[in-house]
C-alpha cells in the first residue's frame, strides 16, 4: 500500500501512496464460521458465489498495462470456492504483483495443494486468542486447533504465513501470550487490527463494550508489537490516534484501494461497508462512478476530529475536552505502523 515511510526508532508510519493499489476481492460471503466481530453483511454485500470467469473479468477492471496491483483474495472463507486456485492463476496472469489468501485456517478444498508459493505470496490466518478459550469463544468451537494446524501445514509447503489478530475489550489481554505461539508456529509477518462496529459488531447489544479505549489500545499494542518483532517477525497495526502536530490524510483521497463484494459493491473505504454508500460498482463488467452522495464526498470533509467515518460510524473512539474540541483524532483506518523484524522501539 505505501511507497513512503516516517521512522520512529524502529517503528515506521506507512505512508500512502497512489503508486501501487491494493485489491481486496471478497469471491463469496458464505463462510463456515459466525465469529463474533465478523464484518460480513449480506444484506449490504449479498450472499452471491463468483464464478471462476466473473472474478477473472472483475479482477482486469484493476490491472492492465502499466498497473500492477497488490490482491487479497477473501469472503466470507474464500478458500470455501471450489476453483480459487483457478482465480488465483488468473490474477497472475493479470499482472498482479501479489496475491495473499486470508483465510479462517479450515482451508477447504484441499487449497494447499491446488496452488503453490510461487502463486499465492500469503496465506493469512485469522486467530484472535493465543489459547483455544479466548480464541473459540469469539470464533467457534475447535478453531484454535484447526487454524494452528492449518498455519503448520502453510509452512511446511513452503508458503508465507501471516497471522491477523483483531483486538477487542474481549481478548485484549491475550495478545501478550501470541509472541511465542507466533514464533513457534514459524509466521513471518503479524496484523494486528483493532475491533471496528461493523457488520456482526454493530449489531451486538454490548457493541460499545467491545471496543477497546485509546488508553488501553496505547498501552496494550506497542509493547507486544515490539516483543513480537524483536523475536523475528514484522509486525503492523492501524495508527489509529494521530500524534500531537500529526497531519490527517484520508486513503480514499490518497491512494488506491478498492474493496469488491460479489453484488458489485465497491467501495474506497472499509468504515463504509455497512452502507450503501460505494463510490464504485461493476454493472454489466464495467466499473462505473456511482451518483452522489457516497463515500468519496464524504472523503473531502474536513473535520477537527481526523477521519469522517470514524466520526459517524463509531464515534466511542472519540473524547471531547470542557470547550468542545476532541481531545485527540483518529488517524485513517488504512495508515499503519510497521516495526520490521528485529527492530526495538526506541
Amino acid at each position: 500500500m505505501a511507497a513512503g515511510t516516517r521512522s520512529t526508532g524502529g517503528k515506521r508510519t506507512v505512508a500512502f501512496s497512489r503508486d501501487q493499489a491494493n485489491v481486496f476481492f471478497h469471491v463469496l460471503t458464505a463462510c463456515n464460521l459466525r465469529c463474533r466481530h465478523c464484518y460480513i453483511d449480506p444484506a449490504q454485500h449479498g450472499d452471491r458465489t463468483l464464478d471462476a470467469d466473473t472474478a477473472g473479468r472483475w479482477l482486469q477492471l484493476f490491472a492492465g498495462p502499466g498497473k500492477s496491483p497488490n490482491l487479497v483474495l477473501l469472503g466470507g472463507e474464500p478458500t470455501l470456492h471450489a476453483d480459487l486456485s483457478g482465480i488465483v492463476r488468473r490474477a497472475r496472469a493479470l499482472g498482479y504483483a501479489s496475491v495473499t489468501i486470508d483465510t479462517n485456517g479450515y482451508l477447504f478444498h484441499d487449497i494447499l495443494d491446488r496452488v503453490d508459493p510461487g502463486e499465492v505470496d500469503f496465506f493469512s490466518f485469522s486467530l484472535d486468542g493465543a489459547g483455544a478459550a479466548v480464541n473459540d469463544a469469539i470464533r467457534g468451537e475447535g478453531c484454535h486447533r484447526r487454524c494452528t494446524d492449518g498455519i503448520r501445514r502453510a509452512v511446511k509447503r513452503g508458503f508465507g504465513v501471516s497471522v491477523i489478530f483483531t483486538v477487542s475489550s474481549i481478548n485484549r489481554h491475550e495478545l501478550a501470550g501470541m509472541a511465542p505461539l507466533l514464533e513457534d508456529l514459524g509466521v513471518e509477518r503479524f496484523f494486528i487490527q483493532v475491533i471496528g462496529l461493523r457488520g456482526a459488531s454493530a449489531r451486538d447489544a454490548q457493541a460499545d463494550r467491545l471496543q477497546v479505549s485509546r488508553d488501553q489500545w496505547l498501552e496494550t499494542v506497542p509493547p507486544v508489537a515490539e516483543d513480537i518483532a524483536a523475536r523475528g517477525i514484522t509486525v503492523s497495526y492501524p495508527k489509529v490516534f494521530l500524534e500531537e502536530g500529526e497531519r490527517f490524510a484520508c486513503a480514499g483521497r490518497v491512494a488506491d484501494n478498492y474493496f469488491v463484494f460479489p453484488n458489485g459493491r465497491v467501495y474506497r473505504c472499509p468504515l463504509c461497508e455497512d452502507f450503501p454508500l460505494h463510490s464504485l460498482e461493476i454493472v454489466d463488467g464495467r466499473l462505473i462512478q456511482r451518483p452522489p452522495i457516497n463515500e468519496k464526498d464524504l472523503f473531502n470533509l474536513t473535520i477537527p476530529e481526523g477521519c469522517v467515518m470514524n466520526r459517524l460510524v463509531q464515534p466511542g473512539n472519540l473524547a471531547y475536552l470542557a470547550d468542545g474540541r476532541p481531545a485527540w483524532r483518529i488517524a485513517c483506518c488504512l495508515l499503519k505502523e510497521e516495526i520490521p523484524p528485529g527492530d526495538v522501539l526506541k
